[in-house]
């Protein structure tokens, strides 16, 4: 169902983006530097950790070509050769970015990928080209992007003394089904693209389907019993145990739901992986806390998709 919204969106709201960033010179690129009329000058290569074209620097001080476009790494080459050439004619071309930093794009998704983005695309499209989010996302998405991978326009004069920061979007898949357009970035090569899974809370006991629960939102403990169908005839409503894991310990939490429902005591909110219990009438009461197994998912290698 989401996948089908998001690829409506994708058609009704188009990217808007503009692909100027993506033109500029990042790490990882080949770019080529041609003199025309001869091939004595003429230089290929990438740029060195600090942003300039490497090895070009025999003609005076090094040319810095990260985050910058081709007219304007071509004005500074002309100038340098200059001082031997008479008015040298200079064309720059990226001629390949296959070597930028991939996306990744992982969590509550159908097909979690890496992508080589050979051409711009917005958060939206690369959901639809990973098959969509999954029913146990939280709502969440958040992007993380190292600041010496971003050519955007805060970001193009940062000082070295930023080179290892890193900054942190927060969207939510609420604001990217409605068409809000911030909540649509472009994505940058380097990203790392995380859909949040929803936190997991297990009900067992006297409930009609005991299961884990998925909480998206602030979940209580009545709205969990809820959410597994509600009690048995045999539940015995004034004996229910929260177990809840805190450090190396787990602390043993009683509740009575008929006090909550009759407003004497809060109705308690759980946090992710509590284990509510609700006791079942006649049976013996538990000493040690439950154990809940459950199948571990082998990771499996993460393609790579090119985005052309």
């Amino acid at each position: 169902m989401i996948l089908i919204v998001l690829v409506f969106f994708c058609l009704v709201y188009p990217p808007s983006a503009s692909s100027q960033e993506f033109e500029l010179v990042h790490h990882g690129d080949i770019v080529d530097v041609d003199v025309v009329g001869g091939s004595e000058f003429d230089w290929r290569g990438r740029l060195t950790p600090e942003g300039f074209l490497d090895g070009l620097n025999s003609f005076g001080e090094p040319i810095p070509g990260l985050c910058r476009s081709e007219e304007a790494i071509a004005a500074d080459v002309r100038r340098a050769y200059s001082k031997y050439l008479r008015d040298p004619v200079v064309i720059v071309k990226v001629i390949d970015r296959s070597g930028r930093p991939v996306v990744i794009l992982d969590g509550a998704v159908k097909l979690p990928q890496k992508f080589q983005m050979n051409r711009p695309a917005t958060l939206r499209e690369l959901l639809v080209l990973s098959g969509g989010i999954r029913d146990d996302a939280s709502g969440e998405i958040q992007i993380f992007r190292p600041n010496t991978l971003d050519c955007s326009a805060p970001n193009a004069k940062r000082e070295s003394t930023e080179s290892n920061s890193l900054s942190i979007v927060n969207i939510t898949i609420k604001d990217l089904i409605s068409g809000n357009a911030a909540a649509n970035p472009l994505i940058r090569s380097g990203d790392i693209i995380t859909v949040r899974v929803a936190d997991v809370i297990y009900v067992i006991g006297g409930v009609v389907n005991p299961q884990q629960v998925s909480s998206r939102i602030s979940l209580t403990l009545s709205r969990a019993i809820a959410s597994a169908g509600g009690l048995t005839k045999h539940a015995d409503t004034g004996s229910i145990v929260i177990y809840r894991r805190e450090n190396r310990d787990t602390n043993r939490i009683e509740v009575d739901l008929k006090k909550i429902e009759s407003g004497d005591v809060q109705d308690p909110p759980l946090k992710a992986f509590d284990i509510v219990e609700v006791a079942v009438k006649g049976a013996e009461k538990r000493k040690i806390p439950p154990i809940i197994t459950t199948q571990i998912a082998v990771r499996k290698t993460i393609p790579l998709r090119i985005v052309e």
